[in-house]
């Protein structure tokens, strides 16, 4: 079982949580002016990257307050978890695949 640090509670069980989609996903500013096919962009077209990546999560189980988290995608490593105002820390993974990874894409 793996182990989410909420910011408020503490590190708790992963079964407690519920994942919430990409963080930092700005509404549009004049939602009127979209036509459909960008309107269901914004919907559901989301990044799915390899490594680094900041999503929304809920402590569902717990205080039910939402937070963002700074995951790596390709090793389920959790790097920073922060406030939803707040900004996205750069951090990267320390998990051998991570740094091997970016060693060959460097290459």
């Amino acid at each position: 079982m793996q182990l989410i640090a909420c910011p408020w509670c503490g590190e708790r069980e992963e079964a407690e949580f519920h994942y919430g989609g990409q963080a930092h996903v700005a509404y549009p500013q004049d939602p009127y002016a979209l036509d459909d096919e960008q309107w269901a962009h914004f919907v559901f077209f989301r990044d799915n990257p390899q490594g680094p990546f900041a999503e929304r999560w809920v402590h569902s189980a717990g205080c039910r307050r939402w937070f963002n988290a700074l995951r790596d995608t390709v090793t389920h490593e959790f790097l920073a978890v922060y406030g939803v105002g707040a900004e996205h820390p750069r951090n990267t993974s320390t998990a051998p695949v991570a740094q091997q990874r970016k060693g060959q894409e460097a290459s």
